[in-house]
């Protein structure tokens, strides 16, 4: 019973007769060499192993496998926003290879790292400009706490059950999934967790948006009103799943916060740079955080980089409770690695002058056209999207909401259909999530909907 309840949220089962068919079908002599290789020398991650094939290379909006078979990913773990294996990219990574400026140490800087910090405070919401760069979205978790906590002088900390900001220590204590916490006793104290407005399932009942977004709220106030060491809340604009919040949910969040003197962190690591139709998801609503965390799209997946940025008035709000320091508490040996930081660059120039998000405009439309014969689907009890997020909840019975049983893995048997047909989609729970690389041509998007659509309708009618 633990394991269904820990993989509800993330992931799907690795260990299913579903998984041993696909292994059985879809490994060759060469690839089963080296998946057995893997399982032997790997730490597993329960997540990610056994893993599900070898790869051989990527390009734009598909992987490819040792045996030369393709396959369309809309999970790409949300980093693939340029496509896979960009020529613009690529080429900007090796100039940066042939420059023999490689890897700065922690007491320097470099042009690209500093190109690329100029270059974030001018496409991210007003006041965020300064930055600071580290490998991976966790870390980027990581810091943003640590500053909150330091400029504020408190410890405690507001996030969302159900919500995923991390496998780090103190970002697994604010992800609100037992999963990446359970079995590891006590984590960082004082961090609250409370509901996330989910307007198709909430434990009220509710059908009206606007009851659904109170009842959050006055939990947040609650919490802010009775433990009055509070830092900051984090949360992602869009949940992964995703839900979108009514417009004014999070500036009735912000409100809060600063009535309270607490923080607001926005973790755009999936949502950031165009998933949504705008480059960051925040701008939907207009709200600017304190603190922002980025990550996956930043450099396309290329290299590891995030970035953790705030305003010039948290910073000086720093400076003047630590005027003996004069900078922030944090050390890493990879910030502003300048391969990272030219690969991102790299990517952001792609997004100016191929004017990305005035294209995509024109694939949301079409997926968002294509998506509503889902609904007529008996077990498709909810379809909802924010730009390149979607999310197609899948349900026993459409007039009661009521889900399939964990034991039946529906979410996992429909992504094990679609993947026989040459596509990748993530289920977290019995939710199909879609996250189409923003390159992806519309012949694709077509595919993408209609192999979803049949492997919907064969696993559940």
């Amino acid at each position: 019973m633990k394991e269904s309840r820990f993989n509800r949220e993330q992931g799907d089962s690795n260990t299913t007769p579903g998984r041993e068919k696909y292994w059985e079908g879809n490994l060759s002599v060469e690839a089963r060499k080296w998946f057995e290789e893997d399982n032997r020398y790997f730490l597993h991650q329960n997540l990610s192993t056994p893993v599900l094939n070898v790869l051989a290379r990527a390009h734009g909006a598909c992987i490819e496998d040792l045996d030369g078979k393709s396959y369309i990913d809309m999970h790409g773990n949300g980093v693939h926003n340029a496509g896979f294996n960009n020529p613009d990219i690529i080429a900007a990574v090796r100039k940066q290879l042939d420059s023999e400026m490689t890897f700065c140490p922690r007491r320097y800087t470099n042009i690209p790292a500093v190109s690329l910090a100029k270059k974030l405070s001018e496409i991210t919401p007003q006041g965020l400009s300064r930055s600071l760069f580290c490998p991976g979205g966790s870390e980027a978790i990581e810091m943003a706490l640590k500053l909150a906590k330091q400029v504020t002088g408190r410890f405690k900390t507001i996030s969302f059950w159900d919500s995923f900001h991390g496998a780090g220590f103190a970002a697994a204590s604010v992800g609100g999934e037992e999963h990446f916490h359970g079995g590891l006793g006590p984590m960082v104290p004082g961090a609250f967790h409370v509901e996330f407005p989910n307007y198709y399932r909430n434990p009220w009942g509710f059908t009206d948006r606007s009851d659904v977004d109170a009842e959050c709220l006055r939990q947040i106030e609650l919490v802010l009103r009775r433990e009055p060491e509070m830092a900051a809340l984090i949360g992602e604009p869009i949940s992964a799943k995703p839900v979108v919040p009514s417009r004014g949910f999070w500036e009735g969040v912000k409100g809060l916060c600063d009535e309270y003197g607490a923080l607001l962190i926005f973790d755009e690591i999936i949502e950031g740079f165009g998933r949504t139709g705008k480059m960051f998801a925040c701008e939907h609503e207009e709200v600017v955080p304190d603190i922002m965390c980025l990550a996956k799209g930043i450099s396309g997946g290329y290299l590891p980089l995030a970035a953790t940025l705030t305003s010039e008035r948290i910073f000086e709000g720093f400076l003047g409770r630590h005027e003996e320091f004069k900078t922030f508490f944090h050390g890493h040996t990879y910030t502003g690695n300048p391969l990272a930081c030219a690969a991102a660059i790299a990517s952001l120039e792609i997004f100016e002058q191929e004017q990305v998000l005035d294209e995509l405009q024109g694939k949301i439309d079409y997926l968002t056209k294509r998506l509503q014969p889902f609904t007529s689907l008996d077990h498709v009890g909810d379809v909802r999207e924010r730009g390149f997020m979607v999310g197609i909840e899948l349900v026993a019975d459409k007039d009661s909401k009521q889900p399939f049983a964990p034991e039946h893995r529906i979410g996992h048997m429909v992504t094990m259909a679609a993947r026989r047909s040459g596509l990748i989609i993530r289920p977290l729970g019995d939710v199909i999530v879609l996250m189409p690389p923003l390159a992806i041509s519309l012949d694709e998007l077509e595919k993408v909907c209609d192999i979803t659509f049949e492997s919907i309708r064969a696993v559940v009618g």
